[in-house]
């Protein structure tokens, strides 16, 4: 059930009606059936669905099949056929129902909806007894159970029980009994209002590895549906204003799936085949997650996988446009873990406008990682090797042709000795740092890039890329984002002297970081320079407030330290001194200065670290690469999280679908493109 907006409370009970009272026709809400794990939960449809199904119910009786789009235009819903089917992705068909009657089920107490033939038959006699006021009546249903009508406040259903002849036993009304209800609003369930009808911005978002994307095993439609909810609740709390000036509708997120189409190649029963038989369980998990990694650095895996990846997005986003062809939006692109590296390497390949492609292959030059697709004369005239372009263009020889040439057939050529050496050093080059692969083409230009837990850094610096060019920028995409779970700064003592005093204070180590498998990108940007990640602000303002506790008692324990040490050196030095009064009152002067500038040390030093920061960060160079703005961004962690760092690491590399400080971050970025900004700024947002 989708969370869109704050659902509606379970209207009170209508009033008991008279006897021979006036009858009211109960009022209809669709439902569908979800199946997990086998077992079965009844969903209602927004209430905003509902009203649309029953519409086109009421008007579409007689045509063959009607289709109702439903949950924000990602399922359609058949009504002849009452199934609920997914528009974007593959999934199990769900039967819809229009439900009047509700009985409790035996496991969780949930209600579960009778069957519609049935549920009339429950209305009419309801209708019955109302009208001429003979209650007691019973009711007895397909399944050979009994409904009995005793008032229009007790109902009751008993399940059959049978006697010791199986053969002439008949339904009686011993047994449990289970509550009948009429009407959903006499029943417990929430009932979202719907999602608003106007989509601003659409997102596609590529999973890691494997098939399960958080910690409870979910698919990536089923964390990116979380991640939808997140979205629309952050819209409400914090966008209102444009909401009720109707400048913002809401962001739609679809998932993009390429692990299943890697897995159907065939390349399962091959690993089959080899796997060993101990550990089994362990053996297939590593089979169906970790091998991703390896599969995306097999040249023949990892064009599947791009292929995949982009084919799947221009189908996404060419059918979107045909389900909305009013739409005006931008596009973005968000991945998580391993996703957002086949991003990252699936944009450094777009071909730019020609306007933009001569800024683009500026950065190229310094960064073998980030070259995109270059034709051969291009690559020649880098290499200065133009005069050779004839011979190449008439052996009709492209990029990926170039980089399969051996030195046998560059001789063949007739390209000499030196220019040969120069055109295989540079195949070589590209070919260590970039899986060879012909990256597809997307069919728009996407707006931001969101990198969710990222190992984009490591893998460039395994594939011998020291330093991305401050002038390079992805070819097509303007915006990039490296955001990842918490950090915090370990920090060890020193002493400082200043004017002779000396003073307790901290500096900075290496960072805590929870997420293993993020890496930063900034500082192969910025190599000389050491600086912190800048910290995505809570979603409700301020820091959270255990952390706000930790800086408090760390800037008091740096304070009473210092005035303790201050105090022993004061005390040292008295009893040492020689007694010469004529040096008296100038010691005294001096240790008066030095004693002030030590008790002055503990107020200022503490401070100086946030004004410095809050200075020196718009100053911090990084690039090009999110357009001059700062790329990596850092979580706060959650209380319990700063208990122990291993214990969280793998949840904290799979926490970003329900993450409030994520979504806001995204939305923010995404409506800042169109003017569009918060109610009010989140204090520590820079």
């Amino acid at each position: 059930m989708s969370a869109q907006e704050p659902p509606r409370p379970p209207p009170a009970e209508p009033p008991e009606p008279e006897p021979g009272g006036r009858y009211e026709a109960v009022v209809p809400h669709w439902f569908y059936c979800k199946v997990t794990d086998s077992r079965e939960r009844w969903v209602p449809f927004s209430a905003q669905d509902s009203e649309r199904l029953e519409e086109a119910h009421g008007a579409g009786k007689d045509q063959e099949d009607v289709v109702v789009a439903t949950s924000g235009g990602r399922y359609d819903v058949h009504l002849r056929r009452r199934q609920r089917v997914a528009v974007y992705w593959e999934e199990e068909v769900s039967e819809v129902r229009r439900c009047t009657w509700f009985y409790k089920g035996d496991k969780d107490n949930k209600y579960i909806p009778y069957s519609e033939s049935f549920s009339e038959e429950l209305e009419e006699a309801y209708m019955i007894a109302v009208t001429l006021d003979e209650w007691k009546k019973k009711l007895e249903s397909p399944s050979r159970e009994v409904i009995i009508l005793h008032n229009p406040k007790l109902m009751v259903h008993y399940h059959p029980v049978a006697s010791s002849d199986d053969w002439v036993s008949t339904p009686t009304e011993q047994g449990r009994p289970r509550t009948v209800k009429r009407g959903v609003e006499n029943i417990a369930v929430e009932i979202p209002n719907g999602e608003p009808l106007q989509i601003d911005h659409l997102v596609f978002v590529v999973h890691g590895i494997g098939p399960a994307c958080d910690i409870r095993f979910r698919s990536i439609v089923q964390c990116v549906n979380d991640f939808r909810n997140v979205s629309l609740s952050m819209l409400q709390a914090h966008f209102r204003k444009a909401q009720e000036q109707q400048q913002v509708g809401r962001v739609e997120f679809l998932p993009v799936n390429w692990h299943s189409s890697l897995h159907s190649t065939g390349v399962d029963v091959d690993l089959e085949r080899i796997t060993l038989p101990s550990i089994n369980r362990l053996r297939h998990f590593i089979n169906d997650t970790i091998l991703d990694v390896f599969f995306y650095n097999s040249s023949t895996y990892c064009q599947t996988i791009v292929d995949t990846v982009a084919s799947e997005m221009n189908r996404l986003h060419q059918l979107f446009m045909q389900r909305n062809p009013l739409f005006k939006g931008g596009v973005s692109i968000a991945g998580h873990s391993l996703g957002s590296l086949i991003l990252f390497d699936l944009l450094t390949n777009q071909k730019a406008d020609p306007e933009e492609d001569e800024h683009s292959a500026q950065g190229s030059r310094t960064t073998s990682s980030n070259g995109g697709i270059e034709e051969v004369k291009e690559i020649l005239k880098k290499l200065e090797l133009s005069e050779y372009c004839d011979v190449f263009e008439k052996e009709k020889m492209d990029r990926q042709a170039l980089f399969l040439c051996t030195e046998n057939n560059l001789k063949e050529m007739g390209i000499p000795l030196g220019p040969r050496m120069k055109i295989l050093h540079y195949i070589s080059s590209k070919a260590d740092t970039q899986v060879s692969a012909n990256y597809p083409q997307l069919n728009y230009k996407p707006t931001i890039f969101f990198a969710f837990g990222s190992p984009i850094g490591m893998f460039l610096t395994v594939r011998g890329v020291k330093r991305i060019d401050p002038n390079y920028s992805l070819p097509t995409c303007k915006g990039f984002f490296n955001i990842f779970h918490p950090v915090g700064i370990r920090t060890r003592a020193v002493l400082r002297e200043t004017r002779g005093a000396r003073a307790l204070g901290t500096v900075p180590l290496s960072p805590v970081q929870f997420d293993p498998v993020a890496y930063r990108i900034e500082p192969m940007i910025v190599p000389d320079l050491e600086f912190e990640p800048m910290l995505l602000p809570h979603h409700k303002g301020r820091k959270r407030m255990h952390l706000e506790l930790k800086e408090g008692l760390t800037r008091m324990s740096v304070d009473l330290k210092n005035n303790l040490l201050g105090s022993l050196r004061v005390a040292w030095q008295s009893f040492t001194r020689a007694p010469v009064p004529a040096l008296e009152a100038a010691s005294t002067d001096t240790e008066a200065e030095a004693e002030t500038g030590t008790e002055k040390q503990p107020d200022t030093k503490p401070e100086e670290p946030p004004a410095a920061g809050k200075e020196e960060a718009p100053l911090i160079n990084v690039g090009r690469l999110n357009g001059g703005n700062r790329i990596d961004y850092v979580l706060q962690e959650k209380p319990i999280e700063s208990f122990n760092e291993y214990l969280f690491a793998l949840q904290g590399h799979l926490c970003y679908w329900e993450s409030e400080d994520t979504v806001l971050l995204v939305l923010k970025e995404i409506y800042q493109t169109q003017g569009i900004t918060l109610d009010q700024p989140l204090q520590g947002s820079q």
